[in-house]
């Protein structure tokens, strides 16, 4: 159970501390007086996402701490096992959040995600407001539901149905890499073969693209590389040109050579650079002679470089890329060609856990029907006590046979629809189209009482379920939050007085200035300012007479 609460800068709350008695709390005020805030505090600290404007205006950061109580055998401390935090049979979760968009959570001294901190509270506290009337309109909701009941027994079904997909996926993707059924696996061998073709007519060489844009950069250019070479050739290699010029140097320091080392080795380096020209000389001359423009070789080279291209756009950024890719093509061909006995098998195979999961579906069909029997019965023989004596409700489960059944669904093949009627001789209809407000939340108050032995939560929190409904009914719902708080604790944001007089506590939530500033305060009251606010929730004059009244109701709800 939810023992305290601290709150600290929410909206206009700037410090609150409550203490909550362990059966039913009452929370109410006027309108607008922050009965939602403490709400809110409780969705933040549980779990829900945060907003900055939560925060209370002129502050950098909101806080609220709670402290629960639990048995050492709870959903919630096995599941804190799993995370390695201890607890004593209390449970602290303390939350805050900055304008900095900065966040801390902590359960017990422990930093957890946002994630953890859900899996634990939600086996802890379950929070209806008056939206959670709109789930259980949603048929995928209404099977939720169901399968809540069943709990493990539902849980583990689910697994082997996850578990049994999961492997027939698998299957369905070794067929797909096997080429599929015949004829997509003849569309892709066709495919394959014409790849292998083109590639291996190219013959293509590693590199080859390359050398033939250098060849073709030759071509292209063979004017300006021939005048170049000429000229060159006339510079180094006519009278009076560069090898002559060597050639006399050459020979004048030669004669002197042996009159000084220095001289020695000049003449040795002019015979290095004499022999070096003629070289180049000559290999000047031998290209100018070999190069020629060749129109044939040019447009053979033009054609060669257009095919590579379209062989790159399709296989690959090179030449090496493209022969992988026809290794590859290769290899899946020959695959793709002898696969059809394999694809036989695979079949053979999903086939048999199609039979499986077929199978599975139905035991779940069966636990749910099952489930949906007591469970329609005991809501029903709630929603008498409700003052709804006519009440009849039944889960419709949709038909379904191996062929129409959803077998890639780890949730089962099953549709079903509340249906419901709340008057004698009326029809029973979907339950989103027949019941009224009034109904609704004396509806989900009836689901609460018959699920509240079943999910081991421990603590209720009712936002206004109350709404709608006045007079005897009220009174009957304020009973059954009695029976209901016998054995979990209850906290109810209610404006009905006999609900405030059911209360084992009851809490004021008003607005006060302060400083110029408007502050939410929240105020356990006693009897009599108990039933100060009972005679105002029933919009009396406070007179001896209202609170006579007042005080014979609280009396009435103590007797049971």
């Amino acid at each position: 159970m939810l023992q305290r609460l601290y709150i600290k800068n929410i909206a206009l709350i700037s410090e609150a501390d409550i203490e909550f008695d362990e059966k039913l709390n009452v929370l109410s005020g006027e309108t607008g007086s922050g009965k939602s805030v403490i709400l809110d505090s409780i969705n933040f600290v549980l779990g829900s996402k945060a907003d900055k404007t939560m925060i209370r205006y002129g502050e950098q950061e909101a806080a609220v701490r709670a402290e629960f109580v639990v048995s050492e055998n709870s959903e919630a401390v096995k599941k804190l096992a799993e995370y390695d935090i201890e607890t004593d049979g209390t449970i602290v979760i303390h939350r805050k959040f900055g304008l900095d968009g900065k966040g801390a959570i902590k359960i017990n001294g422990s930093a957890v995600t946002a994630a953890m901190l859900k899996s634990v509270t939600q086996h802890l506290v379950d929070v209806h407001g008056q939206s959670e009337h709109f789930f259980l309109l949603s048929e995928d909701n209404q099977l939720k539901v169901l399968d809540g009941i069943l709990g493990e027994r539902a849980a583990s079904i689910k697994a082997e149905l996850s578990s049994l997909i999961k492997e027939k996926r698998e299957i369905k993707s070794k067929i797909a890499e096997l080429g599929g059924e015949g004829a997509e696996r003849e569309r892709q061998c066709d495919l394959l073969n014409y790849q292998i073709n083109e590639i291996e007519r190219a013959e293509l060489k590693i590199g080859e693209f390359d050398e033939l844009k250098a060849r073709q950069n030759i071509l292209n250019n063979t004017e300006r590389i021939l005048s170049a070479l000429n000229g060159a050739r006339s510079v180094l290699s006519d009278d009076g040109g560069s090898l002559d010029g060597v050639s006399s140097a050459r020979h004048l320091i030669n004669g002197i050579s042996s009159f000084g080392e220095a001289y020695e080795q000049l003449s040795s380096r002019l015979e290095g650079l004499y022999a070096e020209i003629s070289d180049v000389a000559e290999f000047i001359s031998d290209s100018a002679d070999d190069l020629t423009f060749d129109g044939r070789e040019a447009e053979e080279i033009d054609e060669r470089l257009t095919l590579i291209k379209a062989l790159r756009k399709k296989y690959g950024a090179d030449e090496a890329e493209i022969l992988a890719f026809l290794e590859k093509a290769r290899a899946r061909f020959e695959l793709l060609s002898d696969s059809a006995n394999a694809v036989e098998r695979y079949n053979a195979q999903l086939a048999d856990y199609d039979d499986k999961i077929y199978k599975q579906c139905k035991r779940l069909t069966a636990l749910r029907a099952e489930a949906a029997e007591s469970f329609c019965a005991n809501v029903a023989a709630e929603l008498k006590t409700l003052n709804i004596p006519n009440a009849q409700f039944t889960v419709v489960f949709g038909e379904y046979t191996r062929e129409t059944a959803n077998l890639q669904s780890a949730n089962g093949a099953d549709s079903v629809c509340f249906m419901f009627s709340a008057n004698k001789g009326e029809p029973l209809k979907p339950l989103s189209k027949v019941i009224s407000g009034g109904e609704m939340s004396r509806f989900m108050l009836a689901v609460k009482t018959v699920l509240k032995d079943v999910n081991g939560i421990s603590t209720y929190i009712f936002d206004e379920i109350d709404a709608g409904i006045s007079g005897f009914t009220a009174k009957t719902v304020a009973e059954k939050f009695i029976t209901i708080a016998q054995n979990t604790q209850i906290l109810a944001v209610s404006h009905l007085p006999q609900v405030c007089a059911a209360s084992s506590a009851q809490f004021l939530i008003y607005k006060e200035e302060a400083d110029g500033k408007t502050l939410t305060r929240v105020k356990r009251l006693d009897e009599e300012s108990k039933i100060s606010e009972i005679v105002r929730l029933a919009g009396s004059v406070d007179s001896e007479i209202a609170r006579s009244h007042a005080k014979e109701l609280i009396a009435q709800f103590k007797k049971q």
